[in-house]
């Protein structure tokens, strides 16, 4: 592939208008510190496109673009709010190319499991305490199960269900998860983190296949 950011300044194609891949957005050094090739960078940068231009035009993901795009819906909730404060590693409230392809990566199939672990548990992990706690897991499963009508459950059998999930994998009975505990679990069972894997990310440069022949020399 051709040097498509002119020795990592801003590329001049009317595509990249806008945009800032210079830097650790440049998709070189991308490609370097993630599951993608440098292909499926640029097919990612299209993604990244269509949904950071949805609502503002700035180049940025802000919150309710993220909602939309990935979560196909209008409304935040807390899982949406978790997953957009991990892609968001800058923490000034959107999310940049570099920080979306990395935090994306995890979700490859190619990714290792322990960074698949890891992330998953600090989506529970909502206070930045280093364990996961009992109330953590009940309105992060109220709130997901708000958004599926076909899944809801009284909050009796939520808290009943988060109850028999300590007792299973809170070995050390001290009331709350470690990471240990977490990682034990998943290892065990990867069932558990199986929203973490997206099949789709093997089929970036299928599905946009002219934006990438559009970037190659």
């Amino acid at each position: 592939m051709g040097n498509c950011c002119g020795r990592g300044s801003t590329a001049v194609d009317d595509n990249f208008a806008g945009f800032d891949l210079t830097g650790t957005n440049d998709p070189k050094v991308i490609a370097r510190e993630t599951c993608f090739t440098e292909d499926e960078v640029y097919a990612l940068f299209e993604l990244f496109r269509q949904v950071s231009t949805s609502v503002v035009a700035d180049g940025l993901i802000h919150k309710d673009e993220f909602s939309v795009a990935i979560f196909k819906t209008s409304k935040t909730n807390l899982f949406v709010e978790r997953v957009f404060e991990l892609f968001d590693v800058k923490k000034n409230g959107v999310v940049d190319f570099g920080e979306f392809v990395r935090s994306l990566s995890v979700f490859h199939p190619h990714a290792p499991l322990r960074d698949k672990i890891d992330f998953s548990f600090n989506i529970y992990d909502m206070k930045h305490t280093g364990v996961i706690e009992k109330d953590e897991v009940s309105h992060l499963l109220l709130a997901l199960l708000h958004e599926n009508p076909d899944l809801r459950l009284p909050k009796e059998a939520v808290a009943d269900l988060v109850d028999r999930t300590f007792q299973e994998v809170d070995k050390s009975k001290s009331g709350y998860i470690s990471k240990e505990e977490w990682h034990t679990l998943c290892s065990q069972n990867p069932t558990v983190i199986a929203y973490m894997t997206l099949s789709v990310l093997k089929e970036l440069t299928t599905r946009f296949p002219s934006f990438v022949f559009k970037k190659q020399t």
